[in-house]
């Protein structure tokens, strides 16, 4: 058994940071298998070894937060242990604790090491790959930084896309007009713009097209110049697809791909063009390619297990560690 005591400075900070009744703590303890003591402002971590210096970097990184005036949550302990597993360094990491996205209805922190890492890669490149499991945060990250660019004047448009159903978008057997067809599958685009502007400035924006959704094939014939241009689920694209949407990129533009090689819903020998195009583009400068895991996942606790599970399986079946 290990143990460390030490000392934070602000009573009113620390009473912030521990929660009513010490909630925040308790759910520390509970998912690092650690003891916490708190008497005012100093802390007591009991545990082995290893659990009680991820613990004390978590106390750490939300008490970062909270001086930074943020209010936890639960997802935000959750967020911290996440983060913690990087070690003590994590917390002078300006580039990961500093990191805020701005939009109308809230502040968007990075969840996880990999998470801000991914938001500096959209910031830096004009082309990103965001790759992994559902549930760890990139269509949303990528959309909250679309909207947080266009309420800085940054650009004037942003286009949401994605497959519309698998590989061939096929459509015609749906009911109701075009966007009755097309609705179900940006749904999640959708949600995540109104998470974070007001219901009327959404509609507002969509009907005069400086907010954009539209399925993969709408893509086709176009340069797209100022705008924050984001496809989802391109797993399911082809080769000729991906190709087509990559050259859409148009001046001060930048685009965000996503997808999980996981789950590719393609037909039998069709190759993916997310696979096709990060083998193709792996020397090209100016892009970005982040990599989220099971360990990413902010959804339900139990999202993360399942996709772990999965890895576990996928692993075995191909037979690598």
């Amino acid at each position: 058994m290990a143990e460390i005591s030490f000392e934070l400075y602000n009573n009113q900070l620390v009473q912030q940071l521990v929660g009513p009744s010490d909630t925040n703590l308790k759910l520390i303890e509970t998912m690092l298998n650690v003891e916490i003591g708190s008497f005012g402002n100093q802390m007591t971590i009991k545990g082995n070894a290893e659990a009680v210096e991820q613990a004390k970097t978590a106390v750490d990184i939300l008490y970062h937060k909270v001086s930074k005036g943020i209010e936890i949550s639960e997802q935000e302990v959750k967020a911290a242990i996440r983060m913690s597993d990087e070690g003590p360094a994590v917390i002078d990491d300006k580039n990961l604790n500093d990191i805020v996205l701005k939009t109308k209805k809230r502040h968007i922190y990075p969840r996880s090491a990999t998470q801000a890492k991914y938001i500096q890669e959209m910031m830096k490149n004009e082309l990103v790959f965001g790759l992994g499991p559902a549930g760890t945060g990139k269509t949303y990250l990528a959309v909250a930084l679309a909207v947080s660019m266009m309420l800085e004047g940054k650009i004037d448009k942003i286009v949401l896309s994605r497959p519309a159903v698998e590989a061939g978008e096929n459509l015609g057997f749906l009911p109701g007009d075009l966007k009755d067809k097309v609705d179900p599958y940006l749904r999640p685009l959708y949600d995540a713009l109104y998470e974070m502007l007001p219901a009327e400035q959404v509609d507002k924006k969509l009907a005069i097209g400086e907010i954009e959704i539209a399925p993969l094939a709408f893509m086709r014939g176009r340069t797209l110049s100022n705008a924050f241009v984001i496809l989802d689920e391109a797993q399911n694209t082809t080769p000729m697809q991906m190709k087509m949407f990559l050259t859409r990129l148009g001046e001060n533009s930048r685009m965000v791909v996503n997808g999980d090689l996981s789950q590719v819903d393609l037909p039998r020998g069709v190759i993916s063009g997310l696979k096709d195009a990060l083998d193709t583009l792996e020397n090209v400068s100016s892009i970005g390619a982040v990599t989220f895991s099971a360990s990413d996942v902010v959804r339900h606790g139990l999202v993360a297990k399942i996709v772990k599970a999965y890895e576990e399986k996928g692993k075995k079946q191909h037979g690598y560690d």
